[in-house]
């Protein structure tokens, strides 16, 4: 059998958009001699939908949408498709009732030569990290074996292979079937697994090894197709594969790219496949996430607060790569405590990524709001804005005031704002509310200091590849140690320890969960050190839930992933 793997990029919603390349997808599979398309998880509206699917009309023109795309397009052809189904639509032959709005599953519908052949409702419904799939669906409670031109197609739905032995998380499932095993049982030649599984480091592996498992364990081919694209905070990578029933990787779609992937299950051999490093995993994951966010939304350009630190440094090329640099501005606000070396390397950033970027410093605001504070200030029996070192509150409103103009910036020419703050930072709430965290998308809020260090040594290296003409990032930006540049001689240094050390704890308190004795018994940190930034995470979580919308890279991150509480005075 010959099978098109559409590997595609839904926009939630967009049904227009969607159906458009659903069927040329279906035309070139149909060119290319394939027997079946099979398409992601949802494909017909995007994934996650979240609660549009309790809106009014939505699932039913999900459903519209699915009939009209099957008995009118796929001629000569089988396709498997994603989509939300009511479950009256299925009783009723695939016609949709205005009113049926009560019951839904997340579903695959089956159709050949322009006929409708069946149904499978998704079995095994996640509801941890960024999913909430028992909010909307309805469990599926049969398996579903389809005969496609003499061969058995068994079809299940992402989560249904993460119930096996070894397979992922049997423990979350312990009293519901295996569903792959009940597939074999009833003679399923082959496995085909829609997918919606969203990018982490690693888990693109992970998903691998779960399919090889499968298809060693019950000796059948395992085809999974998964979206690329981003929707809000989530990134999808693609890499839809075949894995043979000896378990060896027979094919592998690209990552973060559409592709449409011919298979022949008659002469599947193992692919040559090379490993990826991580940091171009997260280059081409943030790129995407930055263009995907933008081009959704609407946007067509962002601007950056460039001040010739490494956060900004590295938000601005991944801008450029995603958006070209005609649509990428940078703006460099100094203040009295900026080095002339930073107001140099944000200029000079500029000028290698070929961005136009203005000046706008901030001293003369700075000396408009002193004028005004500093009499409320007195009345109220407080110290003056400049009567001593800078403080608190005086870094505050240097970081507030170029957070102002930004957003000035943004309403004058359209573009939206990009944040800079990175994971290390955001999670002891070294950043500053309605400052450095305006904005619309926190393309690096997930990637630890450490992590932006190495990923921007990695851009300069292999700059060629990536699309740049010379190395983006200046070598001092990269070099100079790590400043606000809010106070004189001002260090990161001078309140957070080594970024080696903050960002292991930062990973095992947030993506570990572990408490703080275990923080210390296994790294033999100072306890004291431990102590206070786990309370500094725990405390402000309030800043955090202010934050844009930050795209998620890694196994926790800042988002609907994490529902901490606010307003709690439990301690680890």
């Amino acid at each position: 059998m010959k099978i098109t793997l559409a590997q595609l990029n839904p926009t939630i919603g967009n049904f227009r958009c969607n159906t458009d390349a659903i069927v040329q997808a279906i035309n070139e599979a149909r060119t290319q001699g394939a027997d079946l398309v099979v398409f992601s998880e949802l494909a017909i509206c995007g994934y996650p939908p979240r609660d549009l699917l309790q809106v009014e009309g939505f699932v039913q023109e999900c459903a519209q949408t699915a009939k009209m795309i099957g008995e009118l397009h796929t001629k000569d052809i089988a396709i498997v498709l994603g989509t939300p189904l009511p479950l009256e639509v299925k009783a009723a032959g695939m016609d949709p009732d205005p009113q049926a709005h009560t019951h839904i599953a997340n579903s695959l519908v089956v159709y050949q030569n322009n006929a409708f052949v069946g149904y499978y409702d998704k079995r095994l419904l996640p509801t941890y990290d960024v999913f909430d799939e028992d909010r909307y669906f309805v469990a599926g409670e049969q398996s579903r074996v389809f005969d496609i031109n003499g061969t058995k197609i068994g079809l299940a739905i992402c989560e249904d292979l993460w119930k096996g032995q070894d397979a992922g998380f049997a423990d979350r499932y312990f009293d519901e079937p295996d569903p792959v095993q009940q597939l074999v049982d009833s003679g399923a030649e082959i496995i085909v697994v829609p997918s919606a599984s969203p990018y982490t480091l690693h888990k693109d592996q992970r998903h691998r090894e779960i399919v090889i498992r499968h298809a060693i364990s019950h000796r059948v081919p395992v085809v999974s197709v998964n979206q690329i694209g981003a929707n809000d905070d989530l990134i999808f990578s693609g890499q839809s594969c075949a894995v043979d029933a000896q378990g060896r990787v027979c094919a592998l779609a690209k990552a973060f790219e559409e592709q449409l992937l011919l298979i022949d299950t008659d002469d599947l051999s193992p692919a040559d496949i090379t490993p990826v490093d991580d940091e171009r995993m997260i280059v081409d994951a943030l790129t995407l996430g930055v263009q995907d966010y933008m081009g959704k939304c609407g946007f067509k350009r962002a601007c950056i607060g460039l001040s010739g630190g490494i956060d900004s440094a590295l938000v601005a090329t991944l801008a450029v790569r995603a958006l070209g640099p005609d649509h990428v501005v940078g703006a460099s606000m100094p203040g009295r405590f900026s080095s002339e070396g930073s107001k140099g390397d944000a200029f000079d950033l500029a000028k290698n990524l070929g961005i136009a970027c203005v000046s706008m410093p901030i001293e003369p605001g700075f000396a408009g709001l002193s004028e005004v504070l500093n009499p409320a200030f007195t009345e109220l029996g407080h110290k003056e804005l400049g009567e001593t070192l800078p403080d608190l509150t005086q870094e505050n409103l240097q970081s507030r005031i170029r957070g102002t103009m930004m957003m000035a910036l943004s309403n004058r020419s359209g573009a939206l704002v990009l944040t800079t703050g990175n994971k290390s930072e955001i999670a002891v709430g070294y950043c500053t509310l309605y400052g450095d965290m305006n904005g619309g998308l926190a393309v690096i809020a997930d990637l630890p200091k450490t992590m932006v260090f190495k990923v921007s040594r990695y851009i300069n290296k292999h700059y060629e590849s990536l699309g740049f003409s010379c190395p983006p990032i200046p070598t001092s930006t990269i070099e100079k140690p790590p400043s606000a540049e809010l106070a004189p001689n001002q260090l990161d240094s001078d309140s957070l320890p080594d970024y080696e050390i903050l960002d292991e704890i930062v990973l095992r308190h947030i993506e570990k969960h572990q408490s703080t004795s275990r923080i210390v018994e296994e790294t033999g940190f100072d306890p004291d050190v431990v102590r206070r930034f786990c309370k500094l995470i725990d405390r402000n979580e309030y800043k955090r839930q202010q934050m844009a919308v930050g795209l998620r890279v890694t196994s926790k991150a800042f988002g609907t992933g994490r529902r901490m509480p606010i307003a709690q005075r439990w301690t680890r």
